[in-house]
């Protein structure tokens, strides 16, 4: 987790229907959950943001984008990193119903930095 100034930077691999919501908001929030997706996770490292874009997202959609943002280093400290495999497999597990509070702590624009066809 690579944090300055007070914020973390943090990835999110996502496919376009949901990139096409974070454009809507002006780059600023992430869109409410769909009911069979209890949480929202963005991960910590960029390796890992790239192989779910590249190697889930495509398949499932055609394109997949890795996205980088910054979030306020104390808010995101309620939430417990989480490893979910290899030692770099790590993300933030965010409850649904805190996704909003978790977007007003958001610091600058989320910012697309790969894309996989």
């Amino acid at each position: 987790m690579s944090s300055d100034g007070g914020t973390t930077v943090l990835w999110r691999p996502t496919g376009p229907d949901e990139l096409d919501l974070v454009r809507e908001s002006g780059w600023r929030r992430w869109p409410p959950r769909l009911p069979d997706q209890p949480i929202f996770y963005p991960v910590l490292n960029e390796d890992y943001a790239i192989m779910i874009a590249r190697d889930w997202n495509v398949p499932s959609s055609g394109v997949g984008y890795v996205t980088r943002f910054r979030v306020e280093s104390e808010f995101l400290s309620r939430y417990p990193v989480q490893q979910v495999g290899g030692r770099t497999i790590l993300e933030l597990w965010v409850p649904a119903e805190e996704l909003d509070e978790f977007n007003e702590h958001i610091v600058g624009l989320v910012e697309v930095v790969h894309e996989f066809r």
